[in-house]
């Protein structure tokens, strides 16, 4: 279910195209990924947390998977009418690397679900450049579709962890960088259509978001903002892009945008780290919001002299564990 990278088996092959440190294409078709973390397999019950994980499928046509996080039970979460509220998760990698199937993913998400008491619903989309954007977006919407029509119990393959433990009446969305876009874009569509049942989304987190646009803002360098490394990745995934780095799904503060108004949720946490080169993007999204007349509820969380998606890759540090906590108390209210 998991990503498919294919690694060239020499270093005598052309490159087609290149993102520096991240990702390469080569003439012959092959897609080297960088900087993958290993993918590994579910567990029963994860030895440090006692969350247990399952791979599933979601959709055939599109591939679409997701892996499901159970925390341990306690003897009143696990009363048929004790639910625990959902999460569904969209993992970050700059919309070409990543899965949530990986070591990275798999820990994190033990975390979140441990701490939280939540039934997480990690979810698996497709990739560029195999799968050019706007495939991610799609998927996940797919995704949350799927989650949300287990209220009217009419899912296609609908899941026994989701219809015994599940609250839908408490569903949340987040992500990290890429996925925090995506949970904006999200957010924004379940302003606009409606979802299974009714369902609501009651709050959404992005953390450090990958937000640009083609002129820089606050302390984004002038020069050579062009060649920098968001306007490059995003160029990448998404060529046909309107607008392109002005596109409202990467810079939701150009002028035509959707409302910030219209966000189909009832509370944000934005998180954003000092040293993140994608800072001043999240600080501007969290004003918009707040100018937009949006009804719900934001918060600014910033951590200081840390870098982009540092709780993800170090979360045994004192800052990780608090980035951790303050998720874990939003998801609980």
């Amino acid at each position: 279910m998991a990503s498919t990278t294919t690694n060239p088996t020499t270093t005598t092959k052309e490159i087609a195209k290149e993102i520096p440190n991240l990702i390469r294409i080569y003439k012959d078709g092959t897609v080297e990924r960088l900087l993958d973390s290993p993918i590994v397999p579910p567990s029963l019950r994860d030895p440090d947390t006692g969350v247990s994980s399952k791979d599933i499928t979601i959709s055939d046509n599109p591939s679409i998977s997701a892996r499901l996080y159970l925390p341990k039970l306690t003897q009143s979460n696990n009363q048929e009418n004790q639910k625990i509220p959902i999460l569904v998760y969209f993992h970050g990698g700059g919309f070409c690397i990543g899965s949530a199937f990986s070591f990275l993913d798999h820990r994190y998400l033990n975390l979140i679900v441990s701490q939280a008491n939540v039934l997480a619903v990690s979810v698996d989309y497709r990739l560029a450049p195999e799968h050019l954007l706007p495939a991610a977006y799609e998927d996940c919407w797919t995704a949350l579709k799927w989650v949300t029509s287990h209220l009217a119990n009419n899912s296609v393959n609908s899941d026994p962890w989701l219809i015994n433990h599940g609250d839908l009446e408490k569903i949340y969305i987040g992500g990290d960088s890429a996925g925090a876009n995506i949970v904006h874009n999200t957010a924004l569509r379940a302003g606009v259509e409606s979802l299974s049942g009714g369902v609501k989304i009651i709050g959404a987190f992005l953390f450090c978001p990958y937000f640009w646009g083609s002129k820089p803002i606050g302390s984004e360098s002038v020069a050579g903002h062009e060649q920098s490394l968001p306007s490059l990745l995003w160029n990448f995934v998404y060529p046909d892009a309107t607008g392109g780095n002005d596109s409202p799904m990467i810079n939701p503060s150009v002028p035509g945008a959707p409302s910030l108004a219209g966000l189909g949720c009832s509370k944000l946490l934005v998180l954003i780290t000092g040293k993140d080169e994608l800072r001043d993007r999240g600080v501007s999204y969290f004003e918009s919001v707040k100018k937009s007349g949006w009804e719900g509820e934001v918060e600014l969380f910033e951590v200081e002299d840390e870098d982009h998606c540092f709780h993800f890759f170090h979360p045994e540090t004192e800052n990780a564990k608090n980035v951790i906590k303050r998720l874990a108390s939003f998801l609980q209210c």
